[in-house]
């Protein structure tokens, strides 16, 4: 054997132990941003036990807000996890690696919130009724906005810009350029979909933080929509 096909045959032997690590390592990662969210939510909130009241109620804007949006942070996280595996475009990697990340420590913080608020971690009950608050600030309930689902089971298409699925199996199975268009398709519906949510959380929630956290979503999905908008348009490829 020559030198040089021992050498590649050695550098070979030692990618395939990284390469099979790198999923592992993912994993620690993520539950590493979920315990980091978690305490900042749960930190954030200790000044509130001094105060009157100290929990907001079950059926509050933020209760509703962080049991909901940890459900549809959760599947993003989700499709991004699926992307980091079958994306080609390096871009596209990077923008599922961000998203991932963000929400991920997003979710950490809400449950932190909900811990501290002795809240249920999901929906117990029908997703988006903390939108009709009857105060005029309503008619964004879940009568009004599971139009905008995509079609499926009725449960995890539930709220506005889910994925079915359907959906999530052809992401799964999806391969080369076309698993890139899909990710970036289902993520944009999935964005647009979440959208008032964030934007009802971030004007009537009764606590600073989640009206904080709320449009620290807004701003951040956005520009991510305006990004996939332009990647699907430069593929050749229109919104779903």
């Amino acid at each position: 054997m020559s030198g040089d096909a021992a050498d590649a045959r050695t550098e070979g032997l030692e990618s395939a132990p990284r390469r099979s690590q790198r999923g592992p390592l993912l994993a620690l990662g993520v539950v590493a941003l979920l315990l980091v969210g978690f305490a900042v939510g749960f930190l954030a909130q200790l000044p509130l036990r001094d105060d009157a009241p100290a929990h907001p109620a079950l059926d509050s804007v933020d209760v509703g807000f962080a049991q909901d949006m940890t459900v549809h942070h959760n599947q993003a996280i989700e499709m991004a996890t699926v992307a980091l595996g079958s994306a080609t475009d390096p871009l596209v990697r990077n923008l599922a690696y961000d998203i991932l990340t963000t929400q991920q420590n997003q979710v950490g913080q809400m449950q932190g919130w909900l811990a501290l608020w002795d809240a249920p971690p999901l929906p117990t009950g029908g997703y988006m009724g903390w939108m009709s608050d009857g105060s005029g600030h309503g008619g964004h309930g879940m009568a009004d906005m599971s139009t905008n689902a995509g079609s499926g089971d009725g449960t995890v298409a539930a709220m506005p810009g889910m994925a079915t699925a359907q959906d999530m199996t052809n992401l799964r199975a999806a391969t080369g350029p076309a698993a890139d268009v899909l990710f970036l398709q289902l993520m944009l519906r999935h964005h647009q979909g979440g959208l008032p949510m964030m934007e009802y959380g971030a004007m009537h929630a009764s606590s600073a933080v989640v009206r904080q956290l709320a449009q620290t979503m807004v701003d951040t999905q956005q520009s991510e929509s305006q990004l996939m908008t332009q990647m699907l348009t430069e593929k050749g490829a229109a919104p779903i």
